[in-house]
């Protein structure tokens, strides 16, 4: 693992209400972190919005209103800046980066985005080139491929948020755009890097809106913020958010990086996820929801009253058998994708995520390894073929994920099928994974399995996997 940075100075900050133009509190003093500390999720997420504190970050602003965070202390001015510079492009071309799959080079004119890139491998002199010449805006994609400490921080972060977390470098020259205004469908927080940009946002038209948008200057109205971002600052603003940036007069150049979280992560997101395996299993038992439509249904408008009252009827009694506990909400597909395509463990040493210390013994207090980065999931056994469906648990993990494809997908199908597969276990065995789960350390013979041939065998796969070590 990475080794502690010493802390920089506190930093005094300013905060914007998000109520309007962003208003100047009294500049105060505060003690605590002044650089981004990654030893834990929530510490990772907590030194990110300093001096705030997350109860209030996530009662007063998350998916409600921008926060601006202002680090005005000299001293703290390279807060974010060995995350991504502009300099750092010239390394990063050296690395084969090709346009439009990595990068694109872009800038709004008469209110439209127009893209600049050309055929291929980027040539850093020719990027710079069109950088000074076309003021042009540089449009990274997931650099977090290219630079560890990115890496570290949004591997953290996916941990703390439960789900994936994306990031661009804008890099944008002075006295220019890169984007038209549009927002977005996921949760904005932007670290301001080097130089200034100045941002306008609006009232979105779509709050919390389910996709990427483009908005024309005459539907927007009057900015409710307009604000100068400076090295160090943070600005926070929820999906549907309508923006625009550009570089101020006098400002040599601009780099902010924008980290993003929480596409289709709404409750309505589960719901499409939970309701077709929910209906099927309640078939199974329900007599009712097996029986045949009327004579001709499909041929008619379908918008029936009559129809209207039966399927109200079906889902009151779904909603009586979540309550009871009768039948369980399961986010298969949720989790299994989110396992699937998230960050791997951060680490410096591959051989870390390999298996650890001595192999157990039925002796032997056992704990999980890398339990932020497992997902256990039930479902149907895609091995049989016969009509009777076998429910089966998964353990599934990201260990041996590619950092390389992170939110860019991977080009080898098959490969990413044999990643999201993990290990899977007898339906007897849920509790006792979850028993490890919720556990700090336990016996290997304490786990709940009918013998301790069965108590070993799961500890030994989960050991073998990298996934479970001796005390």
């Amino acid at each position: 693992m990475p080794k502690k940075k010493k802390a920089a100075a506190p930093a005094a900050a300013s905060v914007g209400t998000g109520d309007g133009p962003a208003c100047k509190a009294a500049k105060v003093h505060h003690t605590g972190p002044a650089c981004l500390s990654a030893d834990t999720p929530a510490g990772l997420f907590q030194s990110l919005i300093h001096p705030m504190g997350q109860d209030e970050f996530f009662s007063g602003f998350w998916e409600k209103r921008p926060l601006h965070l202002q680090r005005s202390d000299p001293t703290a001015a390279s807060y974010y800046q060995s995350l991504f510079q502009l300099s750092d492009m010239k390394a990063v071309c050296a690395q084969g980066v090709e346009y439009a799959r990595d990068l694109n080079v872009c800038r709004c004119v008469g209110g439209k985005k127009k893209v600049l890139n050309r055929v291929g491998r980027v040539n850093y002199n020719i990027l710079n080139k069109d950088f000074h010449q076309k003021k042009a805006t540089i449009q990274f994609h997931q650099p977090q491929r290219f630079k560890d400490e990115l890496w570290r921080i949004q591997e953290k972060l996916e941990c703390f948020f439960g789900t994936l977390v994306g990031s661009n470098v804008y890099i944008t020259p002075q006295e220019s755009q890169g984007l038209p205004p549009h927002y977005d469908d996921v949760e904005v927080f932007i670290l301001q890097l080097e130089g200034e940009k100045r941002w306008r946002l609006y009232h979105p038209t779509v709050p919390l809106a389910r996709e990427y948008s483009l908005e024309p200057e005459h539907r927007i109205g009057s900015p409710t913020h307009d604000i100068i971002l400076k090295a160090g600052d943070l600005l926070y603003f929820p999906r549907g958010t309508i923006h625009q940036a550009e570089t101020p007069v006098g400002v040599d150049h601009s780099t902010h990086l924008t980290l993003s979280t929480y596409q289709n992560m709404s409750w309505g997101n589960l719901l499409l996820d939970i309701f077709p395996s929910m209906l099927f299993d309640t078939m199974q038992s329900d007599i009712s929801m097996r029986q045949g439509m009327p004579r001709r249904h499909l041929l008619d408008s379908g918008g029936d009253l009559d129809t209207g009252k039966r399927m109200a009827d079906f889902l009151r009694g779904l909603s009586d058998r979540l309550e009871s506990g009768a039948i369980a909400p399961n986010s298969t597909e949720m989790r299994r994708d989110f396992a699937t395509n998230r960050l791997p463990p951060y680490t410096e040493n591959e051989d870390d995520i390999a298996p650890s210390g001595k192999i157990p013994e039925l002796k032997d207090s056992v704990r999980l390894r890398f339990r932020d980065h497992i997902v256990i999931t039930v479902e149907p056994n895609q091995e049989k073929t016969d009509e009777a469906t076998e429910l089966v648990v998964f353990v599934l993990h990201s260990l041996r994920n590619r950092r390389e494809v992170h939110m860019m997908g991977s080009s080898d199908p098959e490969e990413e099928n044999e990643i999201s597969q993990g290990l899977r276990f007898p339906l007897s065995h849920l509790k006792a994974l979850r028993q490890l789960q919720e556990a700090e350390e336990l016996s290997v013979v304490q786990v709940d399995l009918p013998s301790d041939e069965a108590k070993l065998n799961m500890a030994l796969a989960l050991w073998t996997e990298g996934l479970l070590e001796v005390c």
